[in-house]
């Protein structure tokens, strides 16, 4: 007899016919008759899980009857096809084991569950089909990020998460320090010695991986103390960051284009059961979202390319009656994002040659003097994706541009020299990973992509 998980039980369905196999998992419902019953069995190894059926011939049917939701079991039984639907495994039950008992009071009883909800008992929502399939699309897209880099010759790097640099010059850090409340400042007696904070990128650190390896990515944990009650925002979470030397702006959207094509692609051909559900939870259970439709379309679909210039152009000659209007040389809004992607372009957009004075201090600054080589990838249903730009190689234009935004080069002196020694053309672009996996599973909330939500008042679990 073999001991086999769901998955390998879905795999195999046909070989495994007939023969008999053990289990071990959790009930997520028991449906009692008077003389058998049906456990829906979960083992978190597969998504279409097989019902496990018993009668009163098997040892023990008071006890087994007993059995409770949420309990964990072993099952050992004979594999059928469910004529419900052959794809998906049916055991008949000779012998079920209690594993781990449950009470009553269980949380996750067989109804509909708010997210809300299931957000104060985060310790147990990985046990719901929903979440069974937003953390399976999670694992997936991990996965396909880092097979995606390495089988191009990117070098992974782990850049510090304890930094003395704030690399965006936003100030919305989280500080770093061993001194009790009355010793607050005095960095001379800190741990480091000097005001130190998590970090908010890993981008001027991989810029000097990049200097060395040609091509490089980070991907890990990124700290960001907004105080912002959104739901894209969120104070942890994590960030791809790839950096490349030789490479300008144009390269950089080819290379953004293609790894969001790939990713995409991935979870569409590794996650169908998990995207089939998504899509009807994203309807509220009634039909289909569209969500696998979209993702289909974009992994078919060509980017189209615009200036900020020309997008506000656009805006401003739709005539939509805006929220806030579109401003040459301003940021743009969610409707505008919105409106590019989903009525004028009917697709992902790549708007580059940002207003300089909106973007951060290293990136390259264009002939025009007013705008950088910066990009910013909006997709349909998500607005910007991504955000990268060319970085800004001239010595002389970078400390000016550092001295105008107030920040310091003494601190900054070894990110100078990376211009001084051997400097090149070298661009790279940053992907929220919790983004990516709101827009990929349809799921509207950052606090439900990511296993334990950081945010403003909350830490818990």
């Amino acid at each position: 007899m073999e001991m086999i998980t769901t998955l390998a039980l879905k795999e195999r369905l046909a070989e495994l016919h007939g023969q008999q196999v053990k289990l071990q998992g959790w009930i997520r419902n028991h449906r009692k008759q008077k003389n058998m019953g049906f456990i829906d069995f979960f083992d978190g190894t597969c998504f279409k899980n097989p019902q496990v059926v018993y009668d009163n011939n098997i040892n023990n049917f008071e006890e087994i009857q007993a059995l409770r939701v949420g309990a964990a079991i072993t099952v050992v039984g004979t594999v059928v096809p469910s004529y419900k639907d052959p794809t998906t495994p049916e055991v008949q039950a000779s012998e079920i084991i209690l594993e781990g008992d449950c009470p009553e009071d269980y949380p996750l009883q067989p109804k509909r569950h708010s997210v809300e909800f299931l957000r104060e008992i985060a310790y147990l929502r990985p046990r719901t089909r929903l979440f069974q399939a937003v953390f399976r699309v999670r694992s997936v897209a991990s996965m396909a990020i880092h097979t995606y880099f390495q089988d191009r010759g990117y070098v992974y790097v782990h850049t510090p998460l304890i930094t003395s640099n704030d690399a965006e010059g936003a100030g919305n850090t989280f500080t770093v320090t061993t001194l009790p409340p009355e010793k607050a400042g005095k960095y001379d007696e800190d741990f480091f010695g000097k005001p130190t904070s998590l970090a908010v990128t890993g981008q001027l650190e991989g810029e000097t991986f990049a200097m060395a390896f040609s091509k490089i990515y980070t991907f890990g944990p990124t700290f960001r103390a907004e105080n912002s009650n959104t739901k894209t925002h969120a104070a942890e979470f994590w960030m791809i960051e790839p950096e490349i030397a030789f490479c300008d702006l144009d390269q950089l959207m080819d290379v953004e284009e293609d790894f969001l094509k790939y990713l995409v692609k991935t979870v569409l051909e590794k996650c169908p059961d998990e995207l089939g559900f998504l899509d009807s939870f994203a309807a509220g259970g009634k039909g289909k979202s569209g969500l696998v439709e979209k993702l289909s379309a974009l992994a078919d679909s060509k980017c189209a390319r615009i200036t900020h210039e020309e997008a506000i152009t656009i805006l401003r000659n739709s005539g939509k009656d805006w929220q806030f209007k579109p401003e040459y040389g301003q940021d743009t809004a969610k409707e505008h994002e919105k409106y590019l992607t989903e009525e004028y372009f009917h697709g992902p957009v790549f708007v580059y040659n940002w207003p300089k004075e909106i973007k951060a201090f290293y990136m390259y600054q264009n002939d025009d003097d007013k705008t950088v080589a910066a990009v910013d990838l909006l997709v349909p249903g998500s607005g910007e994706l991504m955000g990268g730009s060319q970085r800004e190689t001239r010595y002389d234009k970078l400390t000016t541009r550092m001295d105008e935004l107030g920040i310091s080069k003494e601190s900054l002196d070894w990110y100078l020299n990376l211009r001084r020694f051997g400097g090149c053309t070298h661009a790279g672009f940053g992907m929220g990973f919790e983004r990516l996996l709101m827009y990929l599973t349809g799921v509207d909330n950052i606090r439900d992509v990511i296993p334990y939500a950081r945010t403003p008042m909350n830490c818990e679990f």
